[in-house]
This record gives structure tokens, sequence and C-alpha cells, in this order.
């Protein structure tokens, strides 16, 4: 196993499309719920615990070799909003296009056959590390790592938020990000006997509704 694959992989200069997305932040700080470092980090804590660890759980999922049209249809499943599956089908093909190139697979043409409009990013990120050579482990860890780097670097621009600051909030954060990773992979080992029902189902309501408000706005500076 290359484990520096993992630094390559979770690189927000990855080519991934992930940098056009907010992970919910914009809407939050147009809301007013996210107006300094204190209120991001209590943003960030409630996605990690929520879609981070459906992320975590459905990668590890896919380097343990479940079936990626039943983790893609679980993923769909754990998503209510059409605007937010859309944005991770459109991240997932993003995804998929750049893992091809960088680590040449099998099993990642047949999906990118299987799913011309992209699966779930989540799903794809796990097959990516897969195609790396990577745990599943490492899968969760990337997944969990963006589910609150995204929003974190969004509020720099969107805030003027100090980088430093932002920055300590994920350092902070780190302890939880470990642990939620670990609860992810847990559930991800009982696929194999308990299907896809095994994997975590955590709602997040909020950016749920905040996904389809910010799809109609006339003007944003993020994808999602």
């Amino acid at each position: 196993m290359a484990r520096a694959a993992l630094l390559v992989l979770a690189d927000g200069r990855f080519p991934a499309g992930g940098h056009a997305h907010s992970g919910g932040a914009e809407a939050a700080v147009k809301a007013g719920r996210i107006t300094d470092a204190p209120s991001l980090e209590e943003f960030c804590r409630g996605r990690l615990h929520t879609s981070g660890l459906v992320a975590a759980a459905l990668a590890a999922a896919a380097v343990l070799g479940a079936d990626p049209g039943e983790l893609d249809a679980a993923a769909d499943a754990r998503t209510p909003s059409p605007a937010l599956r859309a944005a991770a089908r459109r991240l997932g093909r993003q995804l998929l296009r750049a893992a091809r190139v960088t680590w040449p697979s099998a099993e990642l043409d047949a999906v990118a056959r299987r799913f011309p409009k992209g699966a779930h990013q989540p799903v794809v990120l796990g097959l990516a590390a897969r195609a790396a050579g990577l745990a599943p482990e490492d899968a969760a860890h990337c997944a969990v790592y963006e589910s609150v780097s995204g929003p974190a670097t969004a509020t720099v621009r969107l805030l003027s938020l100090d980088p430093f600051d932002a920055t300590g909030v994920l350092a902070r954060l780190a302890p939880e990000l470990d642990r939620v990773a670990d609860c992810a992979v847990e559930a991800a080992r009982r696929v194999a006997d308990e299907g896809v029902d095994a994997l975590p189902a955590a709602s997040a309501p909020l950016l749920e509704v905040g996904a389809q408000w910010h799809a109609d706005w006339p003007v944003r500076l993020f994808a999602s």
C-alpha cells in the first residue's frame, strides 16, 4: 500500500472539482448561521457527524468491495435534496475523471460506463482509494476531512475569515474526525453480512433545505 497516495487524493489541489463547492457554507453564511470561527466550528461539527459520517461509511464500503450500484442507491436514499444529489453526482463524475488518469483501473473504467452521468462522490472516492491501493480507513479519513475542510476554506472567501482561524477550526476538530472515521469503517465492514442498511443514515435537514434554497439563487460564489 502506498500511503502517500492518500495525500494526493486528499489534496485540495487534486482536480476533483471540490473547490467549486462550499459544502453548504454559502447558504449558512447567508442565513446568518456562520458568522465567525466559533460558529464555523459548530457548523463543521454538525456536518461531520451527519453527512461526513455517511460519506465516510460509503467510501469505506466501496474500498471493501461492496457493489457500487448498491452503494449509489444507498447514497441516493440518504440524500433527500435533489440539489445535493445532483451536486454529489457532478463531483463524482469529476473525481472519476481525475482518478482514472491518476490510478488507471479496469474497475474505475467499468464504473464510468455504468454511471455515465456520475455516481455519488463518496462512492467514487472509495473506488479511487481502492484503485490507489489505500485502505478503508484511508478513504474514511479522506471523506471526513473533506466534509469539514470544504466549508472552512469557503468561509475564508465568504466572510474574509482569517485563514489561521479557519485552520484552527480544522485542528480542533481533528480528534472527532478520527472517531467518526473509525465509526464509519466499523459500519462499512458490516455491509458484507448485513447489506447497505448497515451503513449510517444520519440526517442534516438544514443542509438539505439550505441546498435547495441555494440552488435557486441567481448569483452565488459556489455551486453548492
